[in-house]
């Protein structure tokens, strides 16, 4: 469902003509580029790689700046009281816009009214992997260890992420228990996972690769309904004998509230155009990442749609971090 919309979005995008007035004189200055985790994590490679695209088609750098913290409220607050004149962006995907809502009874910013879509940018695929002197093999050894009587722990990149909520709702399903351990960000959770200080973990697949492929991490499974490209010998959960159930993590861009229409539009165009070049696509496939791209619009009611489906399953499991 998540990669056929993605798909959906990224047509219909592709079809658009280039907007007919772009703002005048936009950009006379380095667009600043605020992403919410910590450098080498699946959003901000794709940031870097789309932004490098970016900062050619608009003749101005694009100065990639990383503000990992509480769950991406750091760099969300930072981006929501930026002057709206679009020099200031920001990676956001479901922490950001779909799941922060429903987690946090007070928030310091208001994805609604404080932030502005601008493009969606990339599907990031995740995989369960386990440390190899962990003694997991499979998804059954993995569920085995979730529902021992002594409960274990799993790296997480903080409650209410997208991989923790994949890693409940697996737990959910299996009637398996373990404490989740918190990160900052990807790399220093699979670190911990590779050197076996935490067992487990759901991954993104373009932060985990590069350690899977030197065997320093193991792939168990992925949670989507095929295997991924660039994982082809690792199966998918149902596939591995353990329950059919996608989760993936998706991130796009938006602008601080009140950027102007014709600014939205030439920044979503840059994007949309970095997302088609071959290159840009080989660079993002070969990361494990899906492009994406679309109208501020379609990027709009996506992230409505994503906001009440994940509403549905963090009320149903009762999950706050307050």
């Amino acid at each position: 469902m998540f990669q056929g919309m993605l798909r959906v979005l990224l047509s219909a995008a592709l079809t658009a003509a280039a907007p007919a007035s772009l703002a005048a004189g936009y950009p006379d200055q380095p667009i600043r580029w605020l992403v919410p985790f910590s450098a080498g994590g699946g959003s901000d490679i794709a940031t870097r790689i789309v932004a490098r695209h970016v900062s050619e088609t608009l003749g101005q750098p694009v100065v990639v700046e990383n503000r990992p913290g509480a769950a991406t409220i750091v760099a969300a607050q930072e981006a929501a009281r930026a002057e709206p004149d679009g020099y200031t962006v920001l990676t956001a995907g479901m922490s950001t816009l779909a799941l922060n809502p429903w987690l946090y009874a007070r928030l310091p910013y208001d994805p609604q009214k404080d932030l502005t879509p601008v493009s969606t940018l990339v599907a990031l695929p995740i995989v369960l992997v386990v440390s190899p002197d962990s003694g997991l093999h499979t998804l059954a050894d993995v569920t085995a260890y979730l529902r021992r009587e002594q409960p274990g722990s799993y790296a997480s990149l903080g409650v209410g992420s997208p991989h923790h909520l994949a890693m409940e709702l697996f737990m959910e399903t299996i009637k398996g228990r373990a404490t989740a351990v918190p990160y900052k960000g990807s790399p220093p959770a699979l670190q911990d996972v590779a050197a076996g200080v935490v067992p487990v973990m759901m991954a993104d697949l373009a932060a985990a690769r590069p350690l899977i492929d030197a065997g320093r991490l193991r792939a168990i499974a992925v949670p989507a309904a095929q295997r991924a490209a660039q994982l082809p010998d690792v199966p998918t959960f149902a596939q591995a004998g353990g329950p059919a159930f996608e989760a993936a993590a998706w991130q796009g861009v938006v602008a601080p509230a009140g950027t102007p229409a014709p600014v939205l539009d030439k920044l979503s165009h840059a994007i949309m155009l970095a997302l088609r070049s071959p290159d840009v696509v080989k660079q993002l496939s070969g990361q494990g990442m899906e492009p994406a791209g679309s109208t501020p619009q379609a990027f709009a009611d996506y992230a409505r749609a994503e906001h009440a489906r994940w509403g549905a399953v963090i009320r149903s499991k009762a999950i706050s971090v307050e």
